[in-house]
C-alpha cells in the first residue's frame, strides 16, 4: 500500500521520532534515507512512502500520534 505524508502539524515535530517512526512502517527503508524523508516532510513537501499491508494500522496509529497528515493512494 501506498500513502502519501502530506503534512506535519505538531507545534514542535520531533524529527528523531519521525525518522523512527517513517524506518519502521516503510517497506525497504534504512535509517538514511528516513532521515531525508523527514527533512523533506517538514520542509513541507508531500513524501511517498511503501507501507506493508500488515503494518497498516500500526503505522496510520503511529503516524497519527506524530501529528503527520496522510492520505491512502491505494
Amino acid at each position: 500500500m501506498n500513502i502519501n505524508l502530506l503534512s506535519c502539524d505538531a507545534k514542535r515535530p520531533d524529527k528523531r521520532a519521525i525518522a523512527k517512526c517513517i524506518a519502521e512502517i516503510a517497506s525497504n527503508m534504512d535509517d538514511s534515507l528516513a532521515n531525508e524523508l523527514t527533512g523533506i516532510l517538514l520542509e513541507g513537501d508531500v513524501v511517498d512512502i511503501e507501507v506493508a499491508d500488515k503494518k497498516s494500522s500500526s503505522a496510520f496509529r503511529a503516524l497519527r500520534k506524530l501529528d503527520i497528515d496522510y492520505e491512502i493512494l491505494d
